[in-house]
């Protein structure tokens, strides 16, 4: 008798394990990865901005310490008033607001600076110095 190729029994096809993700998990873990480098690209603009906001408060930290050097240079008593004007630093235009109050002490005045962008309510700079009567 001879030999005839066996025939595939159903069991022998169902032992055959294949190997590979199906589409649909393929699809989850694509559309897990997108809501994960979504959120990452989210939080790196925030800190974008949030730098963007600290460097212009530094600079304008350091304009009002600019306009405290002007007025102590000046060496002058200054009014008990509130002044107001625009000055250049740091390649940039501000708005300066310079309020001389005075103090419990008559040789001493206190000096409040405040900075603002030019088109900003905001205060983006505080500055507060004491001057004595020359």
């Amino acid at each position: 008798m001879g030999r005839c190729s066996p025939l595939r029994s159903p069991s022998r096809q169902k032992a055959k394990h294949h190997r590979g993700f199906t589409l649909v998990e393929v699809l989850v873990a694509l559309a897990v990865l997108a809501i994960a480098l979504a959120a990452v690209l989210r939080a790196m603009g925030q800190a974008i901005d949030l730098s963007t906001d600290l460097r212009q408060r530094t600079v304008a930290l350091w304009a009002a310490e600019e306009r405290a050097t002007e007025r102590q240079l000046k060496n002058d008593w200054p009014a008990l008033d509130t002044t107001d004007g625009t000055m250049e630093f740091g390649d940039r235009e501000w708005r300066w607001k310079e309020r001389v109050v005075a103090t419990p002490l008559q040789e001493l005045r206190r000096v409040e600076i405040e900075i603002r962008a030019p088109d900003s309510p905001d205060v983006l700079g505080r500055l507060t110095v004491f001057l004595r009567q020359p």
